[in-house]
């Protein structure tokens, strides 16, 4: 049977929340900390896009800091860590890990489920080659532990405003983006940013579902 989508009130608001996935087939991520070491005015001050990345594997740890910073919820209405545009939430978020790229997890295509903070393995091996191609043979790409790629399900904003819905969705990615290179930078980790690929290539790579769109690449890892 199909997970049923969830109804989420919020005031006079009535928002559709993405299906729990079963919990037999996710991975745990370890709870996100609240506080750092860092002050978000020294991440601003140093946040630079990195295109060099030292061959060091990451933790699960610092992938549940990253993937909670980029989506994660913080409330419990519902809201995640990006404004979203009526708090429809078009963003889904997937994880391409490396071979040894990421310590106690297996290379593979990884989708970010908010409500559980927790992965789902959707695809099985190292796919960042194959991702650098897609985005036009940017090679350096490849050398990153981890990449995260956004994804949009534009309907879920379209269906409140329209059109509109469409810059809406936008707005929110570049929210999104900008918190996953800032708790980067925090961690001690270096984050670069990719717009240039093929759609077609990139959405069939990782085969998505055909409502999910790709709009941006973000390589991460130590820095070089």
């Amino acid at each position: 049977m199909k997970p049923i989508w969830a109804i989420l009130i919020i005031g006079c608001g009535i928002f559709l929340q993405p299906p729990m996935a079963p919990a037999a087939e996710l991975i745990r991520l370890p709870q996100p900390a609240l506080k750092g070491s860092m002050s978000v005015e020294e991440a601003l001050q140093k946040r630079r896009t990195v295109r060099l990345f030292a061959s060091r594997s990451l933790d699960l740890k610092q992938i549940s800091q990253l993937l909670w910073a980029t989506q994660g919820i913080t409330d419990p209405r519902g809201f995640r860590t990006a404004a979203s545009a009526g708090a429809t939430y078009p963003l889904e978020i997937y994880l391409v890990a490396g071979e040894r790229g990421v310590r106690d997890l297996p290379p593979g295509l990884f989708r970010y489920r908010p409500e559980n903070h927790a992965l789902e393995l959707t695809l099985k091996g190292d796919l960042r080659a194959e991702v650098a191609r897609a985005c036009l043979s940017q090679s350096w790409m490849a050398d990153a532990p981890v990449m995260v790629v956004f994804a949009a399900e534009f309907k879920r904003c379209t269906a409140r405003y329209g059109n509109r819905g469409v810059m809406y969705t936008h707005m929110e990615v570049g929210h999104a983006g900008q918190s996953l290179f800032l708790q980067a930078e925090a961690l001690g980790l270096g984050a670069g940013i990719v717009g240039a690929f093929s759609d077609k290539a990139l959405s069939q790579t990782l085969k998505l579902p055909k409502e999910h769109e790709p709009l941006l690449v973000m390589p991460v890892g130590y820095k070089y």
